[in-house]
């Protein structure tokens, strides 16, 4: 894809425990947790525009649900609302082995609630270090089906759109720049969707804005190459990413810390000086409640340093 792509889940838990061990409490309006698990760069691109891809929202349970999973690595609930509401607890906590066993057991639903999950962790379970690149891909292209099919059941539902854009860019690492490119329009296609069915997700706003911000920056030679695989290959501008990263903040303010920085950097792209450094520093004020936040936390106070 555009610049430097980086397909990654996004599943970032931004968590704050209530008084002891006993609950959990979602931070946000959408509830959106988020975790940055990998970056894999394609040989068309060799700059640092990315393609950030998110995960929809999660529930939140007491710690008495959490002990039912976590005895077992394969859980039999009681009913679906419960086996929904254990999956999305154990994805908050970031079991992902656990969640995927869990969910791994109705990989023959019909339902769509429990497909995009499984999807999610699926590809969640393909990151982790220790999977080996076999199990890796394998893993990557179950959650890729696991989406589709979800999307199948229930083409109405966000999070199967999502999720079916998030997982056709993970198997276009493995099929090709030409396809991986080809898939870009499709991508975006289904996060207009995802948008369309719930305006209120951030998540689907931001990701959309990343995938404008990466064919923004697309230098001109880049473009040229993409032009001999596509006579018209994706294209964007700074002013449409922003304008999903602001959209994104109003409908959630202060959901993600990404959100701001790349409103800074966007910004600084369009030469606003003034508004970068607002939006750099609401960044490097966020408090840091994961790596990603700390990852995001220091390439905002090394583009204050740049800007004086």
């Amino acid at each position: 894809m555009a610049g430097r792509i980086i397909t990654r889940c996004v599943s970032r838990a931004l968590v704050e425990f209530g008084s002891g061990a006993n609950c959990v409490k979602s931070r946000g309006t959408n509830r959106n947790y988020w975790t940055a698990l990998r970056r894999t760069s394609t040989a068309l691109t060799s700059g640092r525009a990315a393609f950030l891809l998110g995960l929809p929202a999660l529930s939140c349970l007491g710690y008495a649900a959490y002990r039912k999973v976590q005895s077992s690595a394969v859980v039999c609930a009681l009913d679906r609302g419960e086996v929904l509401e254990q999956a999305d607890y154990l994805y908050s906590c970031a079991e992902t082995e656990k969640l995927y066993q869990l969910l791994v057991q109705y990989k023959d639903s019909n339902d769509a609630e429990f497909l995009w999950r499984l999807a999610r962790a699926s590809r969640d379970l393909s990151l982790l270090p220790n999977i080996e690149a076999g199990r890796k891909k394998q893993l990557t292209f179950e959650a890729f089906e696991y989406a589709k099919k979800a999307l199948e059941k229930d083409d109405l539902c966000s999070a199967a759109h999502k999720w079916y854009g998030v997982c056709l860019s993970d198997v276009g690492d493995y099929e090709g720049v030409k396809v991986k490119i080809g898939n870009s329009y499709i991508i975006r296609d289904h996060l207009e969707r995802a948008i369309e069915l719930n305006p209120k997700d951030a998540t689907s706003i931001h990701i959309l804005g990343y995938w404008c911000f990466a064919f923004a920056e697309l230098p001109w030679y880049q473009r040229k190459v993409a032009a001999v695989i596509f006579s018209s290959p994706p294209e964007s501008t700074y002013e449409e990413a922003l304008a999903f990263f602001l959209k994104a903040e109003e409908v959630d303010p202060n959901f993600y810390s990404k959100n701001l920085l790349m409103l800074g950097k966007t910004y600084l792209a369009m030469k606003d000086k003034e508004k970068a450094l607002l939006w750099l520093t609401k960044t490097k004020e966020y408090p840091a409640h994961t790596l990603e936040d700390k990852e995001v936390h220091k390439e905002a106070v090394d583009l204050l340093k740049k800007l004086g």
